[in-house]
């Protein structure tokens, strides 16, 4: 009888195991690291160098700003993972070249790698912008999703490469706050008149609802709030923002950040800086750069929390009313749209970042209402995000 029972048992598994196997076989295989192949064949040939490299990293960062924190974090890695055989030495900005010179400085070779947020050179081309931080646009989650998975990166690196220069993910800080004021601005006539520093694409959209906009460089910020020169001004996110101590001379801070839902740095190299490097040291760069695209989230977030709670002292945050803010979607809807008309850049990179996001609706709304709030709140019936 047990021998009996044993032989069934075993006659089940073997149904089971081959019942799978033809389920499994009648689909092909879901979902590979398309990058396994490419290192195989590297693996044949590379050999770890022995040749030293010493480089400059220009930026429009001085150092006290965290996103100087990022540039040193990436540089560190490089030393570390190279055992000192690529050396990044930083140079904040006007140091060795002007802040908005950066670009132009690695691009002619004269410093072989920058930091950047893409959006300062909106001047050379339009399309920069879109890989810098989009209003209404993608959040962290989004940019990495688009510039690793669903062809962004080789976009970017198509734009930066008209200038003589290689680019790489350098960072992303997350969704950015909105705007420090001493007047309450909630309503579309709020804003009328309001003088506001912004740069990138929302400059644009703010002046075409008539506030008067101003692209001030960062540390002038301060300065230009305290004596009134303008009435309002955003930065970045709440921890980029403490140090530079806006919270010291205004009331509010208007709310929701929709001109920035997520902050993308770049990390722009000399062609033929990045080009004279080996394979193996070409590898630990790109690695690096997604190692700080990676670190730099969770630190800017997890120092969000305690700037928010030294802000809450001194400053009142109010929201837009929904009208308001469907009005400000619905302007930089008809200014996103007639920029593709004009620029094909521009439209390449947002009719590929759209499309992503449209791919992407439905497993968001179907996966939303699990935000995790804490948990007395989420039982309270706080839901969505």
């Amino acid at each position: 009888m047990i021998k009996l029972k044993t032989l069934l048992g075993g006659l089940a598994v073997l149904s089971l195991i081959l019942t799978t196997s033809a389920f499994a076989a009648a689909r092909e295989k879901f979902g590979a690291d398309q990058r396994h192949e490419e290192v195989k064949k590297e693996l044949r040939t590379i050999k770890p160098s022995k040749e030293e490299f010493k480089w400059k990293m220009v930026m429009p960062w001085t150092e006290g700003l965290l996103f100087y924190d990022m540039a040193q974090h990436f540089a560190d890695t490089v030393a570390l993972a190279s055992g000192g055989r690529l050396e990044i030495k930083l140079f904040p900005a006007g140091s060795l070249v002007g802040a908005m010179e950066s670009f132009d400085a690695v691009s002619k070779g004269s410093a072989q790698i920058g930091h950047d947020w893409p959006g300062y050179w909106k001047g050379k081309n339009e399309a920069f912008v879109a890989f810098a931080s989009v209003p209404f646009g993608l959040d962290t989650e989004g940019y990495n999703i688009w510039l690793y998975e669903r062809g962004g990166l080789k976009m970017m690196q198509d734009l930066y490469g008209q200038y003589n220069l290689y680019a790489l993910p350098g960072g992303n800080g997350g969704q950015e706050m909105g705007l420090f004021s001493n007047k309450k601005a909630t309503k579309m006539t709020d804003f009328k008149g309001l003088r506001v520093r912004t740069p990138g694409w929302y400059m644009d959209i703010m002046n075409s609802l008539g506030a008067s906009v101003t692209p001030l460089p960062g540390g002038e910020v301060y300065l230009a709030l305290e004596r009134g020169v303008i009435d309002a001004a955003e930065f970045s996110t709440p921890a980029m923002n403490y140090p530079m101590g806006f919270d010291e001379i205004t009331k509010y801070v208007i709310e929701p950040g929709v001109h920035q839902p997520s902050v993308q740095c770049a990390f722009f190299i000399n062609k033929d800086a990045w080009n004279k490097l080996p394979s193996d040291l070409k590898w630990i760069v790109d690695t690096a750069a997604k190692e700080t695209q990676l670190w730099s989230t969770a630190w800017q977030e997890n120092l969000n929390i305690e700037a928010i709670e030294r802000f809450k002292g001194k400053v009142e945050f109010v929201r837009m009313d929904d009208e308001t803010i469907t009005s400000f979607a619905k302007r930089t809807k008809e200014y996103l749209d007639a920029l593709k008309a004009k620029y094909p850049d521009v439209k390449k990179v947002l009719d590929s970042q759209d499309k992503f996001r449209k791919d992407f609706a439905e497993w968001r709304e179907i996966r939303s209402g699990v935000t995790p709030w804490p948990l007395d709140d989420y039982i309270a019936g706080k839901r969505t995000q």
